[in-house]
């Protein structure tokens, strides 16, 4: 069973990459938030793999990242759902916006992924919502003393704005690191605001 390939691209098209290892071409198929971001033809990747084996096939799906694989295993373990839908709701929307919307029990918002009925998404919501929480906890299991440390007065100061809002202590700290670490230095406002969109 496959878990983990690391390689050189050989070609890549929206939707599968062929990656070779050791003189063996592998053929795997990824989300568009995997293929986006994927190095350019030539170069070295690594990926977290799905083995996927039916009687007249084996089908590899690959993953930059191993929440995106989570969300993915997460996904096919809900009946009537495949490789294949489960890839396309990957695609339809991030990573993160997925889990949030299935931890909240969002299925307004997973019906708006192409790909996804009334039905399909009101039983994504009600089988994955405990399971997609526990993942986003421990996506958002960061230390408030290594925040402080790491990040200095601007990000606590921005996260207490946060907390006098309402919002939860690990929430509120992980959107702002997030911000953080795209965006960089920037005024306490700037850093709520952009926090304030990832939370919302």
């Amino acid at each position: 069973m496959i878990a983990y390939l690391n390689g050189i691209i050989l070609k890549k098209t929206i939707g599968s990459v062929i990656i070779e290892a050791n003189g063996v071409g592998y053929e795997v198929f990824v989300p568009l938030s995997t293929f986006y971001s994927l190095p350019e033809s030539h170069e070295r990747v690594s990926l977290h793999i799905y083995t996927h084996v039916r009687e007249d096939a084996l089908h590899l799906y690959g993953f930059l990242t191993e929440l995106e694989k989570k969300l993915f295993l997460m996904l096919i373990s809900v009946s009537g759902i495949g490789p294949r839908l489960s890839m396309n709701i990957l695609s339809g929307t991030g990573a993160e916006e997925l889990l949030t919307a299935v931890a909240s029990g969002d299925s307004c918002r997973l019906k708006a992924i192409p790909g996804i009925g009334k039905k399909t998404s009101e039983r994504i919501a009600l089988e994955l919502k405990e399971y997609a929480s526990k993942i986003l906890d421990d996506q958002e299991a960061v230390s408030p003393v290594a925040v402080k440390e790491e990040n200095g007065s601007l990000v606590d100061d921005a996260i207490s704005a946060l907390l006098n809002l309402g919002y939860p202590e690990k929430r509120a700290m992980r959107a702002v690191l997030k911000v953080q670490k795209q965006e960089g230095e920037s005024t306490l406002e700037d850093l709520i605001r952009a926090a304030l969109k990832i939370l919302a």
